[in-house]
């Protein structure tokens, strides 16, 4: 068994156990993962900072830094990224498959929009060839919030 870190587009965070990395891969295309505080399908591996220990010594404090300011310059770049979108897209929620059918068909005028999907709209909007790109959202902090 294994555990991986899990995360809904909601941003809850929880721990799913799996056979190996197949299982988990096999239950997320059947829309079988559920957030256990929403309810919603749509989730995905929480990625995570990894370490990989070679037989060398230590990283010397110059390569820390480097990769330090590496993992900093990717946080500031995917907050920007996330800022952007929501600054420029419309946001359609929980209708975001639907409006995205709708322009990709000509039904109504193209237009940037953002919102969410399940794991089938995302499947099918995938299979109608509808160009879809997922950015992380960025969490706020509690003054934002009020």
């Amino acid at each position: 068994m294994i555990v991986f870190d899990l995360e809904c587009i909601n941003g809850h965070a929880f721990e799913g156990w799996f056979q190996d990395k197949q299982d988990l891969d096999s239950q997320q295309t059947q829309g079988l993962l559920q957030c256990p505080v929403c309810d919603t399908t749509s989730v995905v591996q929480k990625l995570h900072p990894i370490a990989i220990k070679t037989s060398g010594s230590c990283p010397g404090p110059q390569a820390r830094q480097a990769l330090q300011a590496s993992q900093e310059a990717m946080s500031e770049l995917t907050e920007r990224v996330a800022q952007f979108v929501e600054k420029n897209f419309e946001d359609v929620g929980h209708t975001f498959a639907k409006e995205a059918l709708k322009m990709h068909y000509g039904a109504s005028e193209y237009r940037g929009i953002r919102g969410t999907t399940t794991q089938e709209e995302e499947n099918l909007l995938h299979k109608e060839g509808v160009p879809v790109l997922k950015v992380p959202v960025t969490k706020k902090n509690n003054e934002e919030l009020n």
